[in-house]
């Protein structure tokens, strides 16, 4: 059977996988994608709002910006973060840090966007895509030699490449064909998602409360008066409040709200969802002939909304390293893949050791920690330098230097 050849090959069509190919061609390489092929244009969006979204930062907006698709998004489905507040806890003593665009010197924090927003535009845009071929199918093999790698799929087809991308998501088959070991840590919560409607206006403020013992509540700004919660609940709670009615869980939400946003109501259709959450530590970003990104090189906690966010500073450090690699060596190449590793050990390990460590930190239930707790959280609001370091990272270090 017919070998069919290019120079990267992709394993996995989520975003992550998408964007990766569309950049990579935008640079002149040939891209294969592994997945299920875009299905037809799609029409208008519907009223209904989905359920998964995602805090989008400045390295991912500049990222699909570049790759021609961030203008393509339906700009009314987009919330601008323009300001974050921050609770240590439910009583009215708990500490309190917030966040703003304006601090910041920046037109936002971050963007709310849509699962479906974003795929779709991606989607579009590998259908006109040069140089970018999607195929549909499963992997069965992987070989890597001097030559470079192949994947053979379950159909027989054979794929080869000088680089293979692991972007095949937490389980990554890609991954486990390497044997690249991995740390793994259940914290033994799921994410509860849903949208509401508050009674008042957010004013593009997103809220997170640390709860001395139900987890953790974040409600992100949708347009108009509507709200899209994140509850990282611990399993037992996270099962309660999805057998009982979301009208149920939305009196919940407007007893801890208070006055901030007034009575939530679900949104139509009333729908929510519940996504398990663990820790994962790749060993290796890398393997002769492979690169690891998105969720098959690191997961993390979702306090911070940084998941997503690591994996598009992933491809860009991907594409970079790719650009500038020179016309002597080929995409799979050691050196170029090392520094790839390089580029991306720090701000990865940095992410997991401060969601992880915040998570270990407020599920403490011990009071005299619950206070030093919550005067660190006040003290830190008034030292605007610190919090400007802090959202230098949350922004994907796009701040001028103090």
């Amino acid at each position: 059977m017919t070998k069919h050849q290019s120079d990267i090959c992709i394993v996995g069509n989520g975003a992550i996988g998408k964007v990766a190919a569309l950049g990579l061609a935008q640079i002149g390489l040939r891209v294969t994608l592994l997945g299920a092929a875009p299905g037809p244009a799609p029409l208008a969006m519907s009223d209904a709002w989905d359920t998964r979204v995602y805090a989008l930062n400045h390295v991912a907006r500049n990222l699909l910006a570049t790759v021609k698709v961030w203008d393509a998004l339906d700009s009314a489905r987009i919330a601008a973060v323009e300001g974050m507040t921050v609770k240590g806890g439910t009583a009215d003593a708990a500490g309190n840090l917030m966040f703003d665009a304006y601090s910041a010197r920046v037109e936002a924090l971050a963007w709310i966007v849509e699962d479906r927003n974003l795929n779709q535009a991606l989607d579009a845009a590998l259908r006109f895509a040069s140089n970018v071929r999607v195929v549909s199918g499963r992997a069965k093999t992987m070989q890597v030699d001097a030559a470079g790698a192949s994947l053979q799929l379950e159909s027989g087809e054979t794929f080869g490449a000088a680089l293979i991308i692991g972007a095949d998501g937490a389980q990554s088959w890609v991954r486990s064909q390497c044997e690249i070991g991995i740390d793994y840590r259940s914290y033994k919560q799921r994410a509860v998602v849903a949208n509401f409607e508050c009674e008042r206006l957010h004013h593009g403020v997103a809220y997170q409360w640390f709860t001395e013992t139900e987890g953790i509540v974040a409600l992100l700004p949708l347009p108009g008066k509507r709200v899209s919660l994140v509850w990282s609940a611990p399993d037992a709670l996270a099962q309660t409040l999805l057998d009982e009615p979301l009208s149920q869980l939305a009196a919940r939400l407007s007893t801890l709200v208070g006055d901030k946003l007034g009575q939530l109501h679900p949104l139509q259709p009333e729908a929510a969802q519940a996504f398990p959450l663990s820790l994962l530590r790749t060993h290796a970003l890398v393997a002769p002939s492979v690169a690891l990104i998105g969720d098959a090189a690191h997961v993390v906690h979702p306090l911070a909304g940084q998941g997503m966010n690591l994996g598009f500073a992933d491809v860009a450090a991907l594409i970079k390293v790719l650009a500038e690699r020179g016309t002597h060596r080929d995409c799979g190449d050691a050196g170029v893949l090392a520094r790839y590793a390089r580029l991306r050990k720090e701000e990865t390990l940095l992410m997991q050791m401060t969601t992880d460590g915040l998570e270990r930190l407020f599920a403490v239930d011990f009071e005299p920690l619950r206070m030093v707790r919550n005067v660190g959280l006040n003290l830190l609001d008034k030292l605007p330098v610190l919090k400007r370091r802090l959202m230098t990272h949350a922004l994907g270090r796009t701040l001028e230097k103090d």
